[in-house]
């Protein structure tokens, strides 16, 4: 965590309630601990923005990407907050947002696709030891038609844990030539760590590609045989995987330093799962 503390020093800190970008910011923005957040970009902006949540409190955050404006969101949980984050996009847009949950969690996400060829990318991973509980909640609105959304929740569950995720997607009458993914990949590592998962589709207009689907399984045991076949023993061999499957999701992260520092942060959570 440490290594993290030390690279948001590096970012422009987000003062107040409200952070509105006018074009393109070169600045990496970070808030850290936000109570109640307003991230605005008009027409054309672009922005990359890191939300850090350190404090066992509640969060708001809103996002209103304008038209043709794109924005890119990292956001962190190393303390047990609860957090509501939405995002309202125009026509043209891109809004890409990437979540780690290192600890008890909760999160709830909602998109609302409002023009034409707006874009949203979501990855999230959660990974819960001990006693932990790790929630994450989205909903994604397609309003309009010809947008697209992509969304991969990921959940890592070992000794007592729990783990849920709830994911909706919603396509109104009029959002013909919608394109939807929703994906929930889970693992669990011990007995009794349980992970839910449930995803959906609500959909009202009939010139649609849109799927989902969810997966709650074991370790690849073919997998770890052939990496201790090769010489590596069974906590390298699981510790390989696990950093596999939650790396997916962690890589999206366009910011390379903050990448690797949180890569070393799930290293870190592995040794109590």
């Amino acid at each position: 965590m440490e290594r993290i503390e030390e690279i948001l020093h590096a970012f422009y800190p987000v003062r107040g309630e409200a952070l509105c970008v006018t074009g393109a910011d070169e600045r990496i923005y970070a808030a850290v601990d936000p109570r109640k957040l307003l991230v605005e970009l008009e027409a054309g902006a672009s922005a990359r923005l890191v939300v850090v949540h350190r404090s066992p409190d509640m969060s708001s955050l809103r996002l209103v990407v304008g038209e043709g404006a794109r924005l890119e969101v990292t956001e962190l949980f190393t303390a047990e907050a609860f957090a509501e984050i939405s995002a309202e996009q125009a026509a043209r847009s891109s809004c890409s947002l990437t979540a780690v949950q290192l600890t008890s969690a909760n999160a709830s996400y909602t998109v609302d696709l409002n023009g034409a060829d707006a874009e949203n990318r979501l990855g999230v991973v959660f990974l819960a030891a001990g006693e932990e509980h790790c929630v994450v909640k989205l909903r994604t609105n397609h309003q309009v038609a010809d947008c697209r959304s992509d969304s991969f929740v990921k959940g890592i569950a070992g000794g007592c844990a729990v783990g849920e995720f709830c994911g909706l997607v919603y396509v109104a009458e009029d959002a013909q030539h919608t394109d939807a993914r929703q994906q929930s990949r889970n693992l669990l590592l011990s007995e009794t760590a349980h992970i839910t998962t449930r995803p959906q589709l609500e959909i009202y207009a009939d010139d649609v590609k849109c799927s989902h689907g969810a997966t709650v399984g074991q370790m690849d045991a073919e997998a770890v045989l052939y990496m201790r076949q090769r010489g590596l023993s069974l906590s390298q061999a699981r510790r390989l995987q696990i950093e596999g499957f939650a790396g997916d999701i962690v890589r999206r992260c366009g910011i390379e330093p903050l990448c690797e520092a949180v890569m070393e942060a799930v290293s870190a959570k592995m040794e109590k799962l």
